[in-house]
């Protein structure tokens, strides 16, 4: 009966992996498709926008190469979540937050000496966000995590 049980639940626990990887392959071609429209919609043409359709793609490869990992860890039988990939996140998660304080000080700065939109403005603090959440994953992922 407990083999049974173990069973019911690593059936259970893969399929709730795997509705989480593909919502992230889904949200990533939402993205794709919002700004197929935006550009096609001929708002997007000044030089702000090129920069946030920049950083739009740099996100969105990084959420594909994060999908693509986990599909691969998964085809490998590694589990969905280790130790090492939860310290990671949660060091990321900490030092983006911390880097992304500094960041809305700096638009801050900016927004008194640049003349931006402030729509403009939330939307170059949230994509810088995104990028310094990905590049502090990148660095302590291959990096690694000291024990503290």
């Amino acid at each position: 009966m407990l083999g049974i049980s173990n069973f019911v639940l690593d059936l259970l626990n893969n399929n709730f992996f795997m509705k989480r990887t593909i919502l992230i392959f889904v949200i990533t071609s939402l993205v794709i498709a919002s700004c197929i429209f935006w550009y096609l919609s001929g708002i997007g043409t000044n030089t702000t926008d090129m920069v946030h359709f920049g950083v739009i793609f740099l996100v969105v490869a990084f959420a594909v190469y994060f999908g693509i990992m986990r599909i691969t860890s998964a085809k490998r039988g590694q589990p969905a979540e280790d130790e090492m990939s939860k310290k990671v996140m949660l060091k990321t998660a900490a030092t983006s937050f911390y880097l992304s304080l500094y960041l809305w000080v700096v638009m801050i700065f900016v927004k008194d000496r640049i003349k931006m939109d402030t729509e403009e403005i939330l939307g170059t603090g949230i994509l810088g966000m995104a990028v310094i959440f990905a590049c502090c994953w990148f660095f302590f992922n291959f990096r690694g995590v000291k024990s503290e």
